[in-house]
């Protein structure tokens, strides 16, 4: 949802900043590549370390390459397979430094078993769910669908994580997991149910 609604005005926002960089010589790749670093610095060291502000700016500011990235792809006329499956492998590393991060945190200095537990919960779930598409994709099927997708649940746990680290309760942030822990639930079963609908479909028109 987020990212349907957001999409346009964040591309007509850093589609000068990707024309700059295409001009200097920067390719999409490069961007990809250094955004995902960008992620998993703030990830797997400021969270760790109970920088939990410092670690979400850190984590949003090179999210934003996810954007920068496909527009220079498009600029270029390089919209294709290659860079499709490096973007979406890296968001996955990206996504696990993220909860992993916050795991190691609560686990340790922060003291908090049940968000360290909560975020454990969302890594697995999220990654169940960006992969219920990608695999649905691979047959043939649409799987776009879902009330948790990625963009809502980074979005979520950046603010949250954010705000704690300057003095939120962490009980909010603990809410906050259990409610995107359950959002992916939801989206699982949608994609699933919507799966299942076009595989009934197709069945039934080859006659199987």
């Amino acid at each position: 949802m987020l990212n349907r609604h957001a999409r346009g005005f964040f591309t007509s926002l850093f589609t000068p900043l990707a024309r700059w960089l295409l001009r200097i010589g920067v390719s999409p790749d490069a961007v990809t590549i250094a955004g995902t670093a960008g992620v998993i610095l703030g990830g797997l060291i400021l969270y760790p370390l109970g920088h939990l502000w410092w670690g979400s700016v850190v984590v949003a500011f090179f999210a934003f390459s996810d954007v920068v990235d496909g527009i220079m792809a498009r600029l270029q006329g390089r919209s294709g397979g290659w860079g499709n499956f490096l973007d979406s492998t890296l968001d996955r590393l990206a996504d696990g430094a993220i909860f992993a991060g916050l795991t190691i945190w609560f686990f340790t200095g922060g003291r908090d078993a049940a968000i360290g537990t909560a975020a454990v919960v969302c890594l697995v779930l999220g990654m169940v769910v960006s992969y219920a598409r990608a695999k649905a994709e691979s047959l043939g099927y649409q799987a776009s669908v879902g009330i948790a997708e990625r963009a809502e649940r980074l979005a979520s746990v950046l603010l949250i994580a954010g705000l704690t680290g300057l003095g939120l309760p962490p009980v909010v942030l603990f809410a906050t997991l259990v409610l995107l822990a359950l959002a992916s639930v939801v989206t699982i079963v949608q994609r699933m149910a919507v799966v299942r609908r076009q595989a009934m479909a197709e069945a039934e028109g080859t006659g199987i």
